[in-house]
């Protein structure tokens, strides 16, 4: 089996719409069984909305708007991607975090494709597979990791290649550590990691001041206002979140050094 390193760049917006961001760079990296690296791949994409790239975007990922002018649409590239990802008899896809996977699956929504594919892959979230590995419960960036790691950062932040290959390293270091059964399918999900902890910290607060953790409690006193529950889909979901939390056992406190 195959390891494929994915990353993308898209263009997340400085201001409120209602349209939707989309993948303007998608970046991955073939390892064989043995963690070496067999192949690559690199594609920008041109955006349906927002064609022109903002500034913050701009500064961010340094990709020139004259090459996102001149890149494919999303329906070819993800055509040429996914058929670079069949190369491999078998594999398991790893990202940072599990927006890589979102972004794909809504895009090719969007642009009316089966999503079957995708919902069939499995991936790998390999930024919990790193937290788990330095017992720690705050999220990281790539780049936080390879500092930590003592690994030297190569290449340019933010673009998705670049990004893949550093993911790459990360991986590579800790990969005897990793419980890949841990692999899982995308899910569709309608919350936020922000509004995941606002909950979770919502428990603790409860916890704290002796109070029965209850969910109306948590809505009136620590959502509203903060979190929109228009969707009753989110409520559901941030619900059943609240649910699972009271079930976690909370980690006992470090023993105090001695004096």
């Amino acid at each position: 089996m195959d390891y494929i390193i994915l990353d993308i760049e898209f263009n997340g917006r400085k201001f409120a719409s209602e349209l939707p961001m989309e993948v303007i760079e998608i970046g991955a990296v073939r390892l064989s069984p043995s963690l070496e690296t067999i192949d690559e791949f690199t594609a920008l994409i041109k955006p349906v909305y927002f064609a022109k790239l903002n500034s913050f975007i701009k500064k961010k990922t340094g990709i020139p708007q004259e090459d996102i002018d001149q890149a494919a649409g999303f329906v070819p590239v993800i055509t040429d991607f996914v058929a670079w990802l069949d190369r491999s008899e078998s594999y398991l896809l790893f990202t940072w975090g599990g927006e890589d996977m979102k972004r794909i699956v809504q895009d090719t929504r969007m642009h009316k494709l089966d999503d079957a594919y995708w919902m069939g892959a499995p991936y790998f979230d390999l930024l919990k597979g790193y937290t788990r590995y330095k017992n720690v419960t705050n999220d990281v960036s790539v780049e936080a990791a390879l500092l930590d790691l003592n690994i030297a950062a190569e290449g340019s932040a933010h673009r998705a290649l670049d990004d893949a290959r550093m993911t790459a390293e990360v991986f590579r270091r800790i990969f005897p550590s990793l419980d890949l059964e841990r692999a899982q399918y995308y899910k569709d999900s309608f919350s936020n990691a922000k509004e995941r902890r606002l909950v979770k910290n919502a428990i603790r607060a409860m916890a704290a001041q002796k109070v029965a953790p209850d969910w109306d409690k948590v809505v009136e006193h620590y959502l509203t206002g903060k979190v929109p529950l228009t969707d009753a889909r989110k409520v559901a979901e941030l619900q059943a979140y609240f649910a699972a939390e009271l079930l976690t056992k909370p980690k006992p406190a470090a023993p105090k050094k001695a004096e």
